[in-house]
């Protein structure tokens, strides 16, 4: 592809002249990090871009007038950028409201100030630090397996992420959080194991990935990778009282694969949960497992709210072991809960 910057240039400045409204721009085949050219910041008619596989150009390289003033979709995938790349990106798209970043190639620390952007995904990347810092019409943040940057003591592990929300008065959906893998804080309050007060008030729909049976992990601890104890009914009741509990409306559980340790979780949640609707689960269990010997702790529960039972749903990716996650649901606002198993499920 570098010997074409000749003729990529020409081409961004026809699709600049034809004013152009969507772009994917990949960059293929090797090398993987070429550098982005310049020319494209002439395409200001643009609303919705992907980048893939590139190397953001050097800021001070670009039209200090150059901007995407109508660029309502950005997504960066598997690109080299620094911080101030990312910033300046943000800074010169401001009618910007989805941000998707995948696989970047580098560490970043992603620190949003925007005040368009509304919804933001981040998938599959190395994200020292996802901070909020002023964002005042963000309503949807999705993160799924970031990690932070590989520790330097051993280029094998990864580090932790941190989540900061500072100023985001109007978020209402939020995650996937990983107990392990991401230390979440709120307005300088770091939520760690064993805190339940410390919450986003405005969040309405949370999603959180729980390796059930691993007791140390569903505490959010750090170091066990094995399981230990038993994260049974007592574990739950043990554990203090989970304010949020009292307010669910609906629970959605994926993967559920009738284990002691997810059976006695629902049922903690079906004996306090006073205004509960609906209960789902996304179901992975094998054709010789039966059904109703698994579920029957579940049924014989007192349920807070007596009209509210468990309805159960063919999962359609059995074999999947990270959450089910569409882009297109995350990014339409017409769907009030993109993690609502209807969407992805068939009825048993």
């Amino acid at each position: 592809m570098d010997e074409h910057r000749g003729e990529m240039a020409r081409w961004l400045d026809v699709l600049a002249a034809k004013g152009v409204l969507e772009l994917v721009f990949v960059n293929r085949p090797w090398p993987i990090d070429l550098r982005l050219p310049t020319t494209l910041f002439s395409c200001a008619s643009l609303t919705r871009l992907y980048l893939g596989l590139w190397r953001l150009p050097d800021t001070a390289a670009v039209p200090r007038r150059a901007n995407f003033p109508k660029l309502r979709e950005l997504g960066l995938c598997f690109n080299v950028m620094q911080d101030r790349d990312l910033a300046f990106m943000l800074e010169r798209s401001p009618a910007l409201e989805i941000l998707v970043i995948t696989a970047n190639q580098t560490g970043l620390r992603l620190r949003l100030v925007s005040h368009s952007v509304r919804c933001v995904e981040l998938g599959c990347a190395y994200l020292d630090d996802i901070v909020m810092v002023d964002a005042p019409r963000l309503e949807r943040l999705f993160q799924w397996t970031t990690f932070g940057d590989l520790s330097e003591g051993n280029p094998n592990i990864c580090q932790h992420s941190r989540i900061q929300i500072g100023h985001a008065p109007n978020l209402r959906v939020l995650g996937y959080l990983q107990p392990r893998e991401n230390e979440m804080e709120i307005t300088n309050t770091v939520v760690v194991a064993g805190t339940k007060d410390n919450i986003v008030p405005s969040v309405q729909v949370f999603a959180m990935e729980v390796p059930f049976g691993v007791r140390n992990a569903v505490k959010k601890s750090e170091k066990c990778d094995e399981p230990s104890g038993k994260v049974n009914l007592k574990f739950w009741q043990e554990g203090g009282p989970i304010k949020c509990v009292l307010s669910m409306k609906k629970v959605f559980f994926y993967e559920f694969r009738g284990s002691r340790s997810e059976v006695a979780f629902l049922k903690f949640i079906a004996e306090r949960a006073r205004v509960l609707e609906k209960m789902v689960a996304g179901e992975c269990l094998s054709s010789g497992d039966n059904v109703n010997a698994k579920l029957k702790p579940l049924t014989g529960a007192k349920w807070m709210n007596k009209a509210c039972k468990l309805e159960l749903f063919k999962s359609p990716y059995p074999e999947v072991a990270s959450p089910v996650f569409c882009h297109e649901l995350a990014s339409d606002f017409s769907f009030p809960d993109p993690f609502d198993l209807g969407y992805y499920t068939e009825s048993l």
